[in-house]
């Protein structure tokens, strides 16, 4: 049997496994349980990650079929390694990977706090390598494919106020292409996805932040209505899977009235910066 984590390729003579990343609470719109639940229905065996047991355990009881929970904090390079002894005790190599979480900051650069940073750069960006330095080498099968999630924050200037999470996912989108890069050296195809403001809790990210960064902190529901009238992030599954059905690549989603626009001008306006000297 294989595994995947997060994303599952289609099954052969063996089950394959998927991990999904940073799930959640049941029945939430959050990209992880989005793909767990894409990747079953791929009928590949999910590993279900989060930072909270309880939010692991009850996608993982949702989806059924083998799925199971696996809880580490992504932003804890030793806690990733350790997590690795529990799928290496199966003896099935992972089918795909996907580094899917991400820690929703409403903060800027200068007047951030130390932790908060941390917080930010330690799940968006670091998360991301330590996830691949982890699980990577337990991807020896004959299908392999490895997914980030970036932003379309990743595709824009960043705004002047609130720039810590827009930083952050312009960061996670270099990390990104650069471990496909070396990724790809090895066999191994990636996708990287932009989704667009979706319908996710992402702005309580702070509800599972752990205590070296500050601690479990609740936002204010008033800030919510954004989110919760935007799209079903179950909206981008297709996408995906068609995307990695054809070996991978770049995926962005744009979610909201302009949002195209604004990426492709802001790259227009890069273009148009270069001179050859």
């Amino acid at each position: 049997m294989a595994l995947a984590m997060a994303l599952a390729i289609a099954c052969q003579s063996r089950r394959r496994l998927a991990l999904a990343m940073r799930c959640f609470e049941r029945g939430e719109r959050v990209h992880g349980a989005m793909l767990a639940r894409g990747f079953a229905g791929w009928g590949m065996r999910v590993c279900v990650q989060d930072i909270r047991a309880e939010a692991a355990q009850a996608v993982a009881d949702e989806i059924g079929n083998g799925a199971f929970p696996l809880v580490f904090d992504v932003s804890d390079r030793a806690g990733c390694i350790k997590a690795t002894e529990t799928l290496a005790e199966l003896g099935d190599p992972i089918a795909m990977l996907w580094a899917n979480a991400g820690a929703g900051v409403g903060s800027g650069l200068q007047d951030g706090k130390p932790e908060t940073l941390e917080w930010a750069f330690g799940v968006n960006v670091l998360g991301i390598a330590w996830t691949v330095q982890a699980f990577a080498p337990l991807m020896t099968g004959d299908v392999r494919h490895v997914g980030f999630t970036a932003s379309t924050a990743a595709l824009r200037p960043v705004p002047a106020d609130m720039g810590l999470y827009p930083v952050s996912k312009h960061a996670a989108f270099a990390i990104a292409d650069g471990l496909s890069g070396e990724l790809a050296a090895k066999g191994i195809a990636t996708t990287i996805l932009f989704p667009g403001l979706l319908n996710t809790n992402i702005w309580d990210g702070a509800r599972a932040r752990p205590a070296r960064f500050g601690g479990v902190r609740r936002a204010n529901p008033a800030i919510s209505a954004r989110w919760r009238d935007a799209k079903d992030p179950a909206l981008m599954w297709p996408h995906i899977e068609n995307t990695v059905r054809a070996g991978g690549g770049y995926l962005t989603c744009a979610t909201e009235p302009g949002q195209a626009e604004a990426m492709a001008a802001w790259h227009d306006r890069l273009t148009a910066s270069i001179v050859e000297i």
